[in-house]
């Protein structure tokens, strides 16, 4: 098994696979607090999170009941921040939109996940599997700690010592036990370090539970809310976030000392260049089309959830309309 991999680091490093690791633990170690987080109504605006879906994130056998081990990858997209930096767009946009060729990560990374499910099949004979992304009832950052990749940012976020925090989890749940050796659990190197807590102009960052409180959160007002809304208090107008939010990400030490380990040319991206234009330019185009429209343009990219009059809601907040 161990082989398997090692004879194929193509098929990883193609796929932006950095880092994985091996688990038979199940049961997440957060799932109290996750409980307590929803009902002290942190949850805000994403229903998602708090409806009858919740019990099904204690254990992995909930959603696979066959479940008996997974393997957990982290799927890298720093280069695509050191490319949104490099071309200084004067709107910003979460840099995950542009890390998997423009095309919305959860297709992608599905691709992939499957890619590698029947490469193992072919060796491990009776393999069943389940793939595993944020859009499926598990709690995926618990999933990765307990496999060793990284700890509990105080953003909440996964944090990873070699790779920061600009990573995508994608997992496997298997049907099987591997013979694979499990990583050791990552210890917290946040230490005395607040950067994250300072920089969020919404103080969304709750700093003792290390979770966030989605009602002030800029990614849940430019992401999650289709239609219009009020922003979170203390949306910095001058900051240009016209979908998702970085900033908590940007001021991390270790995404800093990650961001330094990549090289390599700036990469053409045409949802940054659309972004990288007046604001008035780009509301005035946005509102010419039809939904239908809308969706056909943005279609396969992580825009084309968020609906024409979502995106409109966010430029209107900086253009004061």
């Amino acid at each position: 098994m161990n082989q398997l991999f090692s004879l194929s680091p193509k098929l990883m490093a193609d796929a932006r696979v950095v880092d994985w690791a091996y688990t038979e633990k199940l049961e997440p170690t957060t799932y109290q607090a996750y409980l307590n987080w929803i009902d002290h109504k942190s949850h805000g605006p994403l229903n998602y999170l708090a409806d009858e879906r919740k019990e099904k994130r204690k254990n992995l056998k909930e959603i696979f009941p066959q479940c008996q081990s997974a393997l957990v990858f982290l799927f890298d997209y720093r280069d695509s921040k050191k490319t949104i930096e490099k071309l200084n767009p004067s709107n910003k946009i979460a840099s995950y939109t542009v890390g998997f060729e423009d095309q919305d990560y959860h297709f992608w990374i599905k691709d992939k996940l499957n890619n590698f499910a029947r490469i193992l099949q072919k060796d491990i004979k009776n393999l069943e599997y389940q793939f595993s992304l944020d859009v499926h009832p598990v709690l995926e950052r618990d999933l990765a700690y307990r496999s060793g990749l990284g700890w509990f940012g105080k953003n909440s976020m996964l944090i990873s010592r070699k790779y920061g925090s600009y990573t995508i989890i994608g997992s496997l749940l298997l049907n099987q036990r591997l013979d694979l050796l499990p990583k050791t659990l990552e210890t917290d190197h946040c230490g005395s370090c607040t950067r994250c807590l300072q920089a969020c102009p919404t103080n969304a960052i709750m700093n003792e539970t290390r979770t966030i409180d989605t009602k002030k959160c800029i990614s849940t007002f430019t992401i999650e809310l289709f239609k219009d809304a009020i922003p979170p208090a203390g949306y910095p107008p001058e900051s240009h976030e016209v979908f998702g939010c970085d900033i908590c990400q940007e001021v991390c030490p270790w995404n800093n000392k990650a961001l330094q380990k990549v090289e390599g040319q700036v990469k053409e991206s045409s949802l940054v260049s659309f972004f990288d234009r007046d604001l008035k330019q780009i509301y005035s185009e946005l509102e010419q089309m039809s939904n239908k429209e809308y969706k056909t343009f943005f279609k396969g990219t992580s825009f084309e959830r968020l609906g024409k009059k979502g995106m409109l809601k966010n430029l209107k907040y900086y253009l004061n309309l």
